[in-house]
């Protein structure tokens, strides 16, 4: 089974975000109304418009690992990519609008038995659309900014350039294992995918095909030539000559994809190992 490491820090510091303004905005929205609203009432309007910029913000992820917004991007994929952006904007503003009503009036009148009622005219909507240009603008900068922070090592150290391992002498170039019915066949080493971790045993993918062999992955992993095979997980290794492509995942994790359609992690634990072989440019 993938596991997928999450770094909690990451909604905590949304959390604290989002809550700081929550308070601000409610702050200069009693300031702006003479202090005809309360500042209970103006914090119950910015939490629920907050709330819907949280539930949103998974949606903003996504659209930043799958359309990133970087200088390494060719030209014509840049320019795609902020159309895309820009695009997002609207149903971005329209979802955040409609939801914050819904929370509104289920609080004030649902709950409290208040009077509320939000305006349904252009001038109010195009009021909101243009807030939420400078929201969405806003948050995709502190998407980016809050990744390189999290991602960013300590720098007490003078980091050492990654080296390969020294090559091991006597490394096998073949494997006997076992299929189903007692059979066994004979598995080129080369011809490997990649394995990944099953308890006691280790599954050995090849050519879309698989195959149990009584061993861990530690154990593997001293046994194959470290310039081809390479742990990117602590359930997984690859063939680095089998994978196609690399792109950012979350928490700063990889996500690898190889020949055979298969997709596995690559952990911010094991990917200096990894670009010692393929060095990503992002």
């Amino acid at each position: 089974m993938q596991e997928r490491s999450f770094d909690w820090r990451l909604p905590a510091v949304w959390a604290v975000l989002l809550t700081i303004s929550v308070f601000a905005h409610a702050y200069v929205e009693v300031a702006d109304s003479g202090h005809r609203i309360g500042f209970g009432r103006a914090v119950v309007q910015e939490a629920a418009s907050h709330i819907m910029v949280a539930a949103l913000l998974p949606a903003i992820y996504w659209l930043h690992r799958r359309f990133p917004i970087g200088a390494a991007s060719p030209r014509n994929i840049l320019i795609r990519n902020i159309a895309i952006h820009v695009l997002a904007i609207v149903p971005f503003s329209v979802t955040r609008t409609v939801g914050m009503t819904g929370l509104r009036l289920l609080w004030f009148v649902g709950l409290m038995g208040e009077r509320y009622s939000f305006p349904l005219t252009t001038d109010r909507l195009f009021y909101e659309f243009s807030k939420d240009i400078v929201n969405y603008a806003m948050l995709s900068a502190a998407v980016v900014a809050i990744r390189y922070i999290l991602e960013r090592k300590p720098s007490s150290a003078p980091a050492l350039p990654p080296t390969l391992p020294p090559a091991v002498a006597a490394l096998p170039e073949r494997f006997a294992v076992r299929k189903r019915g007692g059979s066994e066949v004979v598995v080129e080493v080369a011809d490997i995918d990649w394995i990944e971790a099953a308890g006691n045993y280790a599954v050995l993918h090849v050519g879309g095909d698989t195959f149990e062999i009584r061993s861990s992955l530690s154990k593997l992993e001293a046994e194959l030539d470290p310039r081809r095979f390479v742990r990117v997980h602590k359930s997984h290794m690859v063939n680095i000559a089998r994978v196609t492509e690399v792109t950012p995942w979350i928490s700063g994790d990889w996500r690898i994809r190889l020949q055979d359609g298969a997709e596995v992690n690559l952990s911010r634990r094991y990917r200096q190992r990894f670009e010692a072989l393929a060095p990503v440019r992002s």
